[in-house]
């Protein structure tokens, strides 16, 4: 590991967490040791030029390594080149920490996340041992409970260092994401260009799966993260009732709920909310579902997450600021930053403060969407 290059960071707009402030920052040893306000006279201090200067930011769920690994149905990628290209993908979007979401188990047969999982993992591994991440890459694992060998799958990631979250996820037909059979549907038919026919026997036989297997799979995986220390966050509440066995089970996050009165419930028992900056960016949900934006104005929204375009994630808090959600540009940096980082227990980063990581994202807004021009992390410039 080399030894992080200090820097002055001039001429900036310093967004931090309550203000943002025409100054300075000054990095040493990979982290921050002066937050200044004003410009630097030093001879090699680096000029912004008015640029907007971030905390680096933080994602708690991201599938898109799956599709490094899957660019095509039936195609596999090299597993370095493809962890390699993921993490250069994630940093140019300003992400240094980043919580790679993995799916345990599947919803369908035939898939290729069961095949690619433990790939993923060693390939995360490897790369980190070698050196060759921008980004810092930890493990969230996406527990889907209807799968008959997802709490033994589970069990082999137990003692990985990099395992930090875990959210327990029901796919059953007709309920949570999809809260009606029509909306699976449509879905699932568009998906995969099943019949009526494959897509009624696929139904079925979910319907069996998660009644036989679904119980028992989330005791089990809920009891092996509670020994572990592991945070826990319930996936897809739709109804009170969905958050009330959330609370039961320990669960602090609450991932992507698809109603009002869930979101409400998830808030009133002290769950932080995460949505898809995705959904922020197109103005709503892909599956129909209740608006982030809807949630923002009734203060209903704590975290943003990228989901399945890595670029969202900025692109989302910066129009979360001009949205007239009741949101200024560092309130809606916070979703993306130290709210995410602290609600997993990353008090080290997400914040520009003294004494915390030179994790850093130089952003220039075009009026249109915010243009990354450099980035950060443990104070080496990796873009």
């Amino acid at each position: 590991m080399t030894r992080p290059q200090d820097a002055v960071l001039t001429n900036a707009r310093l967004v931090l967490e309550d203000r943002v402030l025409d100054g300075t920052v000054v990095i040493e040893h990979g982290v921050i040791t002066q937050v200044d306000e004003g410009r630097s006279s030093l001879s090699g201090a680096v000029d912004l030029h008015g640029d907007y200067l971030l905390p680096g930011l933080v994602e708690l769920h991201t599938d898109n390594l799956e599709k490094h690994f899957v660019p095509r149905p039936g195609t596999r990628w090299p597993a370095m080149a493809a962890i390699v290209g993921h993490d250069a993908q994630v940093a140019s979007a300003g992400i240094t920490t980043v919580f790679d979401a993995l799916c345990v188990g599947e919803t369908s047969s035939g898939g290729d996340r069961l095949e690619i999982l433990a790939g993923m993992a060693n390939s995360i591994r490897e790369a980190r041992s070698k050196n060759l991440l921008r980004a810092e890459h930890l493990l969230h694992l996406r527990c889907e409970i209807s799968h008959p060998d997802t709490a033994a799958l589970f069990r082999e990631f137990i003692g990985d260092p990099g395992l930090r979250l875990v959210s327990i996820m029901d796919h059953t037909p007709g309920q949570r994401q999809f809260t009606t059979i029509e909306k699976y549907r449509y879905y699932y038919i568009k998906k995969y260009g099943w019949s009526d026919a494959e897509f009624e026997t696929f139904v079925a036989r979910q319907t069996e799966a998660s009644a036989r297997y679904g119980a028992g799979n989330r005791r089990a995986i809920v009891a092996l993260a509670h020994e572990n220390g592991l945070t826990l966050a319930s996936h897809d509440d739709a109804t009170v009732a969905h958050v009330d066995e959330a609370i039961a089970d320990g669960m602090v996050v609450a991932e992507f709920p698809t109603t009002m009165d869930a979101a409400k419930a998830s808030r009133g028992q002290g769950m932080a909310i995460l949505m898809g900056a995705p959904n922020v960016v197109r103005g709503g949900s892909h599956s129909g579902n209740v608006s982030a934006l809807d949630l923002a104005r009734d203060g209903l929204l704590d975290i943003l997450s990228s989901d399945y375009v890595p670029m969202s994630l900025i692109h989302g808090a910066f129009l979360l600021s001009r949205a007239e959600v009741g949101l200024d540009l560092p309130a809606a940096v916070r979703t993306v930053s130290a709210t995410p980082a602290a609600r997993v227990g990353l008090d080290d980063r997400g914040r520009i403060a003294t004494g915390l990581r030179a994790d850093l994202v130089r952003v220039r807004d075009t009026g249109d969407m915010p243009l990354v021009r450099g980035v950060w992390c443990r104070g080496d410039r990796v873009i």
